[in-house]
């Protein structure tokens, strides 16, 4: 069997608020590969978002590893660990937070050239992915003039822009009607398996869910198989 593209390993955080210990990761462990979806369930306050920003490199655990492609990163400098989010993990949240000045193809170009990509090669990119998301028609309208779901397809271009190897999404279609939120999400399945990263989507959505490769809860501070 492969080596998982992506990997939690014995994954533990505790919160301290006065003298309460709060253990909201208690020995968690997870492994995507390539191409996989899962979707993350669980009540709110039971550590999903926790869960995604460890996963992201923008919380450290207090003990226990994360593993990007081989790589341990959970102990890595600020600076590594930056480099490592703006090059292989992608972020999808339930609001899209476009830049509200900028056209969709330049809010998809500046993580790219913020990367030290090529502006041509950028626009070229952007262009590709918003073709995928069936919004090259679109390519010159500021968010303003979007849908809610052209928004978040956008957003979802940008995740996307740098080629990561990881796709985090936290509540990517809880803002959206069910018909759009069902578009939205089935185009993101389509470039999870067209591109081939790994994805980690968190949802309360079961109908979403169930169309993921498999689905894993947050109870108790541990991940079970659902």
């Amino acid at each position: 069997m492969s080596e998982p593209l992506f990997r939690l390993e014995r994954i533990t955080r505790t919160y301290v608020q006065g003298r309460a210990k709060l253990n909201v990761l208690n020995g968690v462990d997870l492994a995507l590969g390539r191409g996989e979806i899962v979707a993350l369930v669980g009540p709110s306050g039971a550590g999903k978002s926790t869960l995604l920003h460890i996963a992201g490199l923008l919380e450290r655990p207090d003990d226990g590893e994360v593993l990007l492609t081989g790589k341990a990163c959970g102990r890595l400098s600020d600076d590594a660990r930056t480099a490592i989010r703006r090059r292989q993990i992608g972020f999808v949240y339930q609001y899209h937070h476009l830049l509200p000045e900028f056209s969709a193809l330049e809010n998809i170009v500046l993580p790219q050239m913020i990367g030290a990509l090529d502006r041509r090669e950028a626009e070229r990119r952007g262009r590709e992915l918003l073709a995928l998301l069936k919004l090259a028609e679109r390519a010159d309208h500021r968010p303003g003039q979007l849908s809610g779901g052209e928004q978040q397809r956008v957003a979802i271009a940008r995740a996307l822009a740098n080629a990561p190897d990881l796709l985090l999404a936290d509540e990517p279609t809880g803002n959206l009607d069910p018909r759009t939120a069902d578009e939205v999400f089935q185009l993101l399945l389509t470039l999870v398996r067209t591109v081939g990263l790994a994805a980690i989507i968190a949802t309360h959505n079961p109908a979403l869910a169930a169309r993921m490769d498999r689905t894993v809860r947050m109870e108790n501070g541990q991940l079970i198989e659902a």
